[in-house]
């Protein structure tokens, strides 16, 4: 057995080491106290002016992972660029030499913390509904699809990090491109019909409804082929023959 199988890093650790790198440092840290307060201040905005067919645990759980959406994937595209704006691209690719195998670590980081954040949002809203006193039905249909949603961010946020690898590039890409195609697809007579499958808020906005059928899969489907798999996958093309400095 070669020194190099014989030190080489499990999986496990290295999903760890990535998860701890989205927590514990200053920006990661406040942006998750971000996202965790803005899932509070729904609730709260829910119990304060909403009606009665807002304050039930189904409703308040789809308000509670819309609304972490918007903020939570940015943690994961940091970790992300980071390595190269922070310069560590060096260190973290010359201990674990396979880059695969660090990318790899780094999506099932942002697969766990985007999972944490659905049993957050669930907890959120059983507050608010305990509170409330309102209805506590719900599907499992709508918990797969508040969870796709949120991986579909997170991946869609590191795959665009992996491609861009600039932190303010890929942010501002991150927010302005969906609301480019958005617009387009809107005005344009001809996409509307396109728009189902290509267009994020239309294609995934039924996940966190919990009112997602039949065809609304297939849009989904195509939707992550399109901002994730399609930028990951030229990420990875890009990574491979990008230089370390």
């Amino acid at each position: 057995m070669t020194a190099a199988a014989i030190t080489r890093p499990p999986m496990r650790r290295l999903t760890s080491v990535e998860l701890r790198k989205m927590t514990d440092t200053r920006s990661g840290f406040w942006l998750l106290v971000s996202v965790g307060l803005s899932a509070l201040a729904v609730v709260v905005l829910v119990l304060t002016v909403g009606g009665s067919d807002d304050r039930t645990f189904d409703s308040m759980f789809g308000d509670c992972v819309g609304i972490v959406s918007v903020l939570l994937p940015i943690v994961g595209l940091l970790v992300v660029t980071s390595e190269w704006s922070q310069r560590t691209a060096l260190t973290t690719f010359t201990l674990v030499p396979e880059r695969a195998r660090v990318v790899t670590a780094k999506l099932l980081a942002g697969c766990v913390l985007a999972l944490l954040a659905v049993v957050a949002s669930l907890a959120f809203a059983a507050l608010g509904n305990l509170i409330a006193g309102g209805s506590w039905d719900f599907t499992l249909t709508h918990l797969l699809g508040g969870a796709l949603y949120e991986l579909f961010g997170m991946l869609g946020a590191l795959a665009l990090g992996l491609l861009i690898m600039h932190s303010a590039a890929a942010i501002v890409t991150y927010f302005v491109l969906p609301t480019v195609v958005g617009i387009v697809t809107g005005v344009v007579t001809a996409l509307h019909g396109p728009a189902k499958w290509i267009e994020p808020t239309q294609s995934t906005g039924p996940l966190a409804d919990g009112t997602v059928h039949g065809a609304d899969w297939a849009h989904f489907a195509v939707t992550v082929g399109v901002w994730v798999v399609l930028p990951l996958v030229a990420g990875m093309l890009r990574l491979r023959r990008h230089e370390l400095k």
